[in-house]
């Protein structure tokens, strides 16, 4: 193998490993590692139970966050236009509103010259102002992750509340009282 093979050959693979690609092929079981066995003991199931919720959870937090960053840059983007909108409201009145106004006046009255560009001033203030109101107006918020965590509680807590003393069309007013009463936050 000559040294311009060798050189290939590495810088292929720091390539790879940059990349995510392992040094080593590795193999596909044939069987889940991480099935429970067929018997499996309480601690068992608590421990797949513990990691599926703790799986559950991060995927939440990462759901919403990905929400989130995407409204930030939504508003971000709105807030754009009201920057724009400033910077020709006070900038561009002092140079450009007075040459326009002095060239009407050549034709007009003075007074109505000024006003003329003011009120171009205005109107164009507003436009950009509506601009960015109505890309800001596209902020939802994390919808999808609320649903989410909705959906989640109320699989942990039709769980709970399914006892036999509690669900019958003739339960006792005293299991009614004792189920736990929904959250008020509306979580």
């Amino acid at each position: 193998m000559s040294n311009g093979d060798r050189r290939n050959g590495d810088e292929r693979s720091r390539e790879e490993r940059r990349a995510g690609v392992p040094n080593t092929i590795t193999s596909i079981p044939l069987t889940d590692p991480h099935a429970l066995p067929a018997n499996p003991s309480v601690g068992d199931l608590v421990k797949e139970a513990t990691t599926q919720v703790s799986t559950l959870v991060r995927a939440e937090v990462e759901l919403a966050r990905a929400e989130i960053t995407r409204d930030v840059k939504r508003g971000l983007t709105g807030s754009v236009y009201f920057i724009a909108a400033l910077v020709v409201l006070f900038y561009s009145t002092f140079f450009f509103f007075f040459f326009v106004a002095e060239l009407l006046n050549n034709w007009l009255y003075p007074w109505l010259s000024y006003l003329i560009v003011f009120g171009v001033m205005v109107v164009a203030t507003l436009l950009l102002a509506l601009l960015g109101y109505l890309k800001v107006r596209r902020i939802r918020g994390p919808r999808q992750t609320i649903e989410s965590v909705k959906e989640t509680r109320e699989v942990f807590t039709s769980h709970d509340n399914k006892t036999p003393a509690a669900t019958g069309p003739g339960a006792s007013d005293l299991s009614r009282s004792s189920r736990p009463r929904p959250d008020p936050s509306g979580w």
